[in-house]
């Protein structure tokens, strides 16, 4: 899929591919540059072939490998050099060490991320603090080029990258990037980008590991979901029933639950009398419970004010009685109260509990997590559901179950995923800032890869199933990153990732500088079948166990390099 900008004005189309042209200038000529050495992309081609079976699906699946690569590679974006030793420092067994680990980030503000703190603050960011009303009036109603229009959203993008890649929070990073998926907005165009940085902010990061009903009032209200899902407009006279629809089907009770166009009553009822699902009816009430959620907006109504923010206009608001998920509402109750029941209703659903916990189950363990896994996370869900911490009992349920160490290959990485992991095992570091030619470049040449950040057009955010994921587009492009981020630009050096200094000085022969890598990159060393065709390609026809002239010869540094790019492309690196 092909990033666009977008835009409900010609004249910010116009700046859109204005923009697009300028970043397509800058990345061809760098894309087009053949480092010296590297091998023909036929051979890259070639090997990946042997990799993968004609459908594109990895030939094998091994067997799970250590509990320390599994953690680190399923709860956060890979280990860096050094993880894999700090993880396994943590107890004295596999199951102390992973709940050491886990509790450890479970509390994420006892972490020490200055480091990422001063990088950020150092980094020229402008908008990461504005308020929603600055944000509207600086950026989403200001007469800007639309690089300054969009700025909220690509300063959010570029810190999303460093977070991910430098956050010691490394299980909060991924626990955020679940969540943009589950209530998706598409950030791409006028006006959810100028509002982006509140919603990230304000509507997802303040309650990754929160209360959930707490998360779910934050995004009903984020002025870029009422906006993206037409809440913004709905009101007694036309109740819009996208934003409802999707509350019930994709944030809520789940596709799952949806009993179709059957009458209210007909639905199969639980042990304690609740019915198990929703039907049409639910989702027209659901929509009226929600009338008159908007916000400032001067051009409905001056008397709304213009600040962008949330806004509750009882006028638009449909008074009269309504009956959803079994419960009666009666007419004219106190403002926003028919909104909180709603809420109220659906966080405390038991079909919302499996739901939700079955998707991060799915997320963090397997595209089919054990049934007694979502079992077990969907009671501490529904037994949490005033807890200030429910979604973190949550992830500790999946995570700290018996399956969760036995389980592997059932994932593999996304487009982001395989970028992050790559800049992290390879101590890789872009600048990540507006106005880098390098920054630029590699945005570029990422959103070919399928995924840009906030960049999915349907409410129901990016597959989270491995098949979907191994078809020949994203993972073409996808391979093509790491290859294009090792080239060297000037006299054999590349400012960005340093590889020939991280190899200490007595390993020099193919087996060895394969040994390395493959404990660098993966944590672990890779089959034999894989290690040897690594070899065979690093040694060009020599014997693998001699030394090779890496300090001195420039062809040997640039296959290396093309060494750590194959293994980015090899199946025990994209597995999770």
């Amino acid at each position: 899929m092909s990033y666009r900008f977008f835009s409900t004005s010609v004249e910010n189309l116009k700046r859109a591919g204005e923009r697009r042209a300028r970043l397509a200038a800058l990345a061809a000529p760098l894309a087009d540059r053949q480092p010296r050495g590297l091998p023909p992309a036929a051979f890259d081609r070639r090997l990946g072939r042997d990799f993968f079976t004609s459908t594109g699906q990895p030939a094998t699946i091994p067997g799970p490998p250590s509990a320390a690569v599994i953690a680190l590679t399923r709860l956060a974006f890979g280990p860096r050099p050094g993880d894999v030793a700090a993880f396994n420092a943590l107890g004295g067994n596999d199951s102390q060490r992973l709940e050491a680990w886990v509790d450890q980030q479970l509390a994420p503000g006892s972490i020490d991320d200055s480091a990422l703190d001063n990088r950020l603050a150092s980094s020229g960011f402008t908008t990461l603090d504005k308020t929603v009303q600055q944000l509207w009036t600086e950026h989403a109603t200001a007469d800007l080029p639309w690089e300054e229009v969009i700025r909220p959203l690509t300063e959010t993008e570029l810190v999303t990258f460093l977070r991910a890649i430098h956050s010691r929070r490394q299980l909060f990073e991924v626990m955020v990037d679940f969540w943009h998926n589950h209530f998706n907005v598409f950030a791409h165009e006028w006006p959810f980008g100028p509002l982006w940085v509140s919603h990230d902010r304000d509507a997802i990061r303040a309650h990754a590991f929160g209360n959930f009903r707490q998360m779910l009032e934050a995004v009903t209200r984020s002025p870029a979901m009422l906006y993206y899902l037409n809440n913004v407009v709905n009101s007694f006279e036309d109740a819009n029933e996208n934003f409802a629809r999707e509350l019930l089907e994709l944030h809520g009770l789940g596709a799952e639950h949806y009993f179709g166009n059957i009458p209210q009553a007909s639905v199969p009822r639980d042990g304690e009398g609740r019915p198990r699902g929703y039907v049409e009816d639910d989702v027209i009430s659901a929509a009226r419970c929600l009338t008159g959620w908007t916000l400032r907006n001067r051009d409905w109504d001056p008397d709304f004010g213009d600040t962008g923010e949330f806004f509750y206009y009882d006028p638009w608001h449909d008074h009269d009685p309504k009956h959803l998920l079994g419960m009666d509402l009666p007419a004219n109750q106190p403002a926003m109260k028919d909104g909180h029941d709603l809420l109220d209703a659906i966080a405390e659903h038991p079909g919302t509990a499996r739901h939700v916990a079955g998707k991060i189950a799915r997320r963090l363990l397997g595209d089919q997590p054990p049934a007694a896994v979502v079992d077990a996370a969907a009671a501490v869900f529904a037994a949490n559901v005033a807890a200030s911490d429910q979604i973190a009992r949550v992830i500790r349920s999946v995570v700290l179950s018996p399956q969760f160490l036995t389980t592997w290959g059932d994932k593999v990485k996304r487009p982001f995923e395989i970028a992050v992991s790559f800049f992290r095992a390879t101590a890789g570091d872009l600048p990540f800032v507006r106005n880098d030619d390098a920054t630029n470049w590699f945005r570029w040449e990422y959103y070919q890869a399928g995924q840009p950040l906030f960049g999915w057009h349907p409410p129901n955010g990016y597959p989270d199933f491995k098949n979907a994921w191994n078809t020949s587009a994203p993972r073409v492009m996808s391979w093509r990153l790491p290859n294009m981020l090792i080239q060297v630009e000037d006299a054999d050096e590349n400012l960005y990732f340093d590889l020939l200094g991280q190899v200490p000085a007595g390993v020099r022969s193919a087996d060895a500088l394969v040994n390395f890598w493959t404990d660098r990159m993966l944590g672990r060393s890779v089959p034999l079948d894989e290690h040897t065709k690594l070899a065979e390609f690093m040694a060009q026809g020599h014997n693998p166990s001699f030394d090779l002239p890496l300090d001195s010869d420039q062809d040997t540094r640039s296959r290396m390099r093309a060494l750590v790019a194959v293994i980015a492309q090899s199946p025990s690196f994209l597995w999770r």
